[in-house]
Formats: structure tokens, C-alpha cells, sequence
């Protein structure tokens, strides 16, 4: 009798549609065109470049424009053709494009920062240009008249910039961890409040003025959702990209700080601060520091929002493309809970000398249920489980108990992984087309076919 045959499981994955090569340096920002086989780019080689579909196929610079200093950073419009191109110099520069994307023309520039321009964003509505620099400085100016409108200075390096034209809000992600929130006027602006929940610097910021939800990437692996909209402080966590010490991922917590610039900010430094004289309180606040600091791995690079299909594509620096279905009802990771002993079988931990004594018994590590945020030692928690509700796409610790109670459908995945195969500094996602664009540090622009994983 003869053996039947079973056919393969089908495997949605990007398709690699094109490879854009020809940059001398890492390009730092891309777009696609839209309505157009176009690309634009810059490079830290100094260069602007328009690449156009050739009937042979491939992508050739129809403009290749040299500028004064290295390109940082751009921001394209594409109703208007605008060009707005940051440079290392702290210098705006602003362009029109032609029709057929041959020519571009100058129009203006902005002495907008003391030193390299991080992020630009082009408000059409309004015409403005936002931009944030390493000086610290968080500026926007008329594009009209070139006038510069208003400055805010940033705890540290912005590195995330993004804005809601409705509410005129601004928000701004730094190196420390931060997301700071403005609202702007014409010529001024209030601090509205500031959100702390990474344990690593801000990469990355992506808003859906829909929802009304603010996605940020950081070096410490992870994506927070905020949600804005809801005003009830939820914040939630998706630990998709894998860190590289046992595929584990620290907890830090999540707080709202409100108030003006003068007003002190927790940091990972508190468990420090807090020690006093007592060296065995020292140690245990000295591991927790360290647990927090301690990221081996690549970490989040860049991030896009599908908003027709509520999906969040998330791209790191080991070259990982994780597209998260943000149309489930997740839940918020638990705060860890604070305790001498283990909070399931009552055991000393190591830094406890007083029940050590009492019990005659050796102390214990401390580790922590990622699902109830339980104090407990490695006995009562030995086992491992995905969460994915929680964001935990990969196996983390749970104590034995929540592991018991997690059931078959909680545990199934609600993101793919994918594999650019370069380590990706920036991404551009067309949803007309549903085309991703992803620049790597090979100097390499590789354009994508999302519609397999993306729909």
C-alpha cells in the first residue's frame, strides 16, 4: 500500500522583491516613493539619492546630490515633494523635488542645531519642521519663513520624534529611556508629562492617530504600547526580540512622571540611592541594577504601524522583522513584587541573615513570575512559558502554579519572525502597496513584500 504523501505546511514570509546597493556608507533613512518603483535615500557618504526602476529592473540614482556634511537624517512629503535632509553639522537643508524625480531644486536652510540633526519631521498642515538634534535641543521652525518658533531642551540625545496633528502634540524619545510629551503653540510649548518604561535608551517612536496608542522601541529588546487615548496610564509590553543572556528578559516596571523640567526623574540609580549603610540591602539592590543594565544583543532598531490591519512591525539590529497582531486584547505585565523570602514556599533569599539564622537554612536567588510578579526562588520556579498575550512571544520564567494555569490557547503566538538577513538601522512601510523598506549597516536598501505577512 502506498504511503500517502502529506503536503508541507504553507510558510508566510516577506518577500525579497529588489537589493539597492551603491552607497560608499551606512545609509541612514530611506523612503519609498509612493506611486512610484522609486526610492530615496541618505547616506553618511554625504549623499541624496533618488534610485528609479530601470526597464532592465534595477534601481539607478537618477539624482545623486552631495552635500556639505554627512546626511543624519530626512523627511520626505510626498503631496508637496518636499525634502527636508539633516545633516551632521546641525544644519536643515530643504529641497523640491520634480515631477519626475530628475531634479531636485534648494529652497532654504535651517541652522536648526549645534550639532548632529537625529530626527526631522515635516508638518504639512501647519508648515512646520520639527527636528531634534545631539545638542540635546528639540526645535521647530516655520517653513514658510524659516523663522525658528520654539525650542525644548530633552534630558538626553532624542532619538524617537513624533507628532498628532489634531492635539498638536509632540512626543520625543531619548537615550535615557524617556518619552517626553509637548503640546506646541506657535511660539511656545508646555511640558504635558513624561513616561519611563524601558530600562535602555529610546530608538524608536511609531504613533497611530487612530487608536491613539504611541509605540516605542528600545535598546533593551522591547516594545511598549502607551495608550494615550484611553488617559489610564496602561502601558503594554511586547518582548519579541531575543536577548542573547539565556533568551531571558528583565522586568522593569513602567511609571508616568509628571510635573516640569526642574522635578527629579527615577532611574535605575534609585536602587542605589536607597541603600544607605546596610551592605547586605547593598548587594541586593546592586544585582537588581545590574539585572536592569545588562542587555547583551541587538536591540530594537526601528518600527512601523499597518493601522488598516492593526499590525506593528518591529525591526532589529540582528536583522529580525517581527510583525505583532495588535488586534488582540493584551494584558499589562505585573509589577515584581518586593520580598525577603520566597513568596511561595517561604524560603530565605541570600541577603535575608535574619530568617538564615532563625531557619538554620542557606539563602536563596531571588527570581521573579513573569505572569504574577511573584518573589520566588529557582525551586518554584523551574518551569518556562511563552505568555504572548503579555508580549512574551519566547519562554520566560513563571512560578510552577502559573504554569499550571496557562492554557494551550494562551500560549499561542500572536507575531511572526522573519529573517532580513543584515542588521537593520531604518525601515520605511508603503501600505498603499504594502512594501517595507529596510536599510542595514552592509549599506545595503532592501525592499520587501509584505502582503504575505501583512494583511
Amino acid at each position: 500500500m502506498a504511503a500517502e504523501i502529506q503536503p508541507k505546511p504553507l510558510i508566510r514570509k516577506p518577500i525579497l522583491l529588489q537589493r539597492v546597493e551603491g552607497s560608499q556608507e551606512v545609509v541612514n533613512m530611506a523612503v519609498i516613493v509612493p506611486k512610484e518603483e522609486g526610492v530615496i535615500s541618505v547616506s553618511e557618504d554625504r549623499t541624496v539619492r533618488v534610485w528609479l526602476k530601470r526597464d532592465s529592473g534595477q534601481y539607478w540614482p537618477s539624482i545623486y546630490h552631495l552635500m556639505p556634511s554627512p546626511c543624519s537624517c530626512m523627511s520626505f512629503n510626498p503631496e508637496t515633494r518636499r525634502l527636508s535632509i539633516g545633516l551632521d553639522n546641525g544644519t536643515i537643508s530643504e529641497f523640491i523635488l520634480s515631477e519626475d524625480y530628475n531634479k531636485m531644486t534648494p529652497v532654504k536652510n535651517y541652522q536648526a542645531h549645534q550639532s548632529r540633526v537625529t530626527m526631522i519631521l515635516f508638518v504639512l498642515e501647519l508648515e512646520w519642521v520639527l527636528s531634534t538634534g545631539q545638542d540635546k535641543q528639540f526645535a521647530w521652525h516655520c517653513s514658510e519663513s524659516g523663522q525658528r518658533l520654539g525650542g525644548y531642551r530633552t534630558s538626553a540625545v532624542a532619538s524617537g520624534l513624533q507628532f498628532d496633528v489634531e492635539t498638536r502634540h509632540v512626543f520625543i524619545g531619548d537615550h535615557s529611556g524617556q518619552v517626553t510629551i509637548l503640546k506646541l503653540e506657535q511660539e511656545n510649548c508646555t511640558l504635558i508629562t513624561t513616561f519611563r518604561g524601558h530600562t535602555g535608551g529610546v530608538t524608536a517612536l511609531c504613533w497611530d492617530p487612530v487608536q491613539r496608542v504611541l509605540f516605542s522601541g528600545s535598546s533593551d529588546h522591547s516594545v511598549i504600547m502607551w495608550d494615550i487615548g484611553g488617559r489610564k496610564g496602561t502601558a503594554i509590553e511586547l518582548q519579541g526580540h531575543k536577548v542573547t543572556n539565556a533568551g531571558q528578559s528583565s522586568k522593569s516596571g513602567t511609571e508616568l512622571v509628571s510635573g516640569g523640567p526642574g522635578e527629579s526623574r527615577p532611574d535605575q540609580s534609585s536602587h542605589l540611592s536607597e541603600c544607605g549603610d546596610c551592605l547586605p540591602l547593598f548587594w541586593k539592590c546592586l544585582s537588581v541594577a545590574w539585572r536592569d543594565s545588562f542587555r547583551p544583543g541587538d536591540k530594537v532598531q526601528a518600527l512601523s504601524y499597518a493601522q488598516h490591519t492593526r499590525q506593528l512591525i518591529s525591526c532589529g539590529g540582528d536583522g529580525g522583522i517581527v510583525v505583532w497582531n495588535m488586534d488582540v486584547e493584551r494584558q499589562e505585565t505585573p509589577e515584581w513584587l518586593d520580598s525577603d523570602s520566597c513568596q511561595k514556599c517561604d524560603q530565605p533569599f541570600f541577603w535575608n541573615f535574619k530568617q538564615m539564622w532563625d531557619s538554620k537554612k542557606i539563602g536563596l536567588r531571588q527570581h521573579h513570575c513573569r505572569k504574577c510578579g511573584k518573589a520566588v526562588c529557582g525551586k518554584c520556579s523551574s518551569k518556562r512559558s511563552s505568555i504572548p498575550l503579555m508580549g512574551f512571544e519566547f519562554e520566560v520564567r513563571v512560578c510552577d502554579s502559573c504554569h499550571e494555569a496557562i492554557t494551550d490557547e494562551e500560549r499561542a503566538p500572536t507575531a511572526t519572525f522573519h529573517d532580513s538577513k543584515h542588521n537593520i538601522v531604518h525601515v520605511h512601510f508603503d501600505a498603499t502597496r504594502g512594501w517595507l523598506l529596510t536599510s542595514g549597516t552592509d549599506k545595503v536598501i532592501k525592499l520587501w513584500d509584505m502582503t504575505p505577512v501583512v494583511s
